[in-house]
């Protein structure tokens, strides 16, 4: 199964790339918006859709269910269902491809995602050699393996997030430069959000990859 995903037309001459996955009940085209505040001339922009349909939001899609009534507080072995090993599957074929679709190398591709998303970015991400990982509002959903390659990422979350406690992304932290990783952290006054502030330190980050 191929993931489906949006892609606006490229800036002439893109030489970098940007993979921008979607949090849970939301889709593709609600975080393509984001393309619009985004000034990044040398980057191509590409927003995946999860596999899986959302219960409760028809047009919504997921990359996994929770349980019911899950609390983020709460431990949960999200690495044993099917779901979540179906994405990651499909997903990592999916980056796997660009090269070929886009001419654009997985080295000079930042994979980043928002909650959610966000968790699949941490999974995946550390199992390809990508430039760098951009993670909005986000979490591990399981122990983060070792990662193929360094890489510098960037974690940004508000400390009023209702959704994914704050004290979810200082953990993903802590696991990240246990594996020898320079994390940029950052911590707003904000909730479950993408802020201009967050989008605006995320542009710098991927502008840093332009040689």
């Amino acid at each position: 199964m191929t993931l489906r995903a949006i892609s606006p037309p490229p800036p002439p001459h893109a030489s970098r790339l940007l993979v921008l996955l979607h949090g849970w009940g939301a889709n593709a085209q609600d975080v393509a918006g984001l393309a619009t505040y985004l000034s990044l001339p040398s980057h191509q922009l590409i927003f995946p859709e999860g596999p899986f349909v959302h219960p409760m939001a028809p047009q919504g899609r997921m990359w996994y269910s929770f349980p019911n009534g899950y609390d983020f507080r709460q431990t949960h072995a999200f690495e044993q269902q099917v779901d979540l090993q179906q994405s990651r599957r499909e997903l990592k074929a999916w980056m796997l491809s660009l090269a070929d679709s886009t001419g654009i190398g997985l080295e000079q591709t930042v994979m980043g995602g928002f909650s959610q998303g966000g968790a699949m970015t941490l999974d995946v991400g550390l199992q390809l050699p990508l430039a760098g990982l951009l993670v909005l509002s986000g979490y591990a959903h399981a122990t983060l393996n070792p990662p193929v390659s360094p890489r510098p990422v960037l974690l940004m979350h508000g400390r009023q997030d209702p959704v994914v406690p704050i004290e979810r992304a200082r953990s993903a932290k802590t696991q990240l430069e246990q594996q020898g990783l320079t994390v940029d952290y950052r911590e707003f006054d904000a909730g479950h959000e993408i802020t201009p502030a967050a989008l605006a330190v995320a542009e710098q980050f991927c502008q840093t990859f332009i040689i």
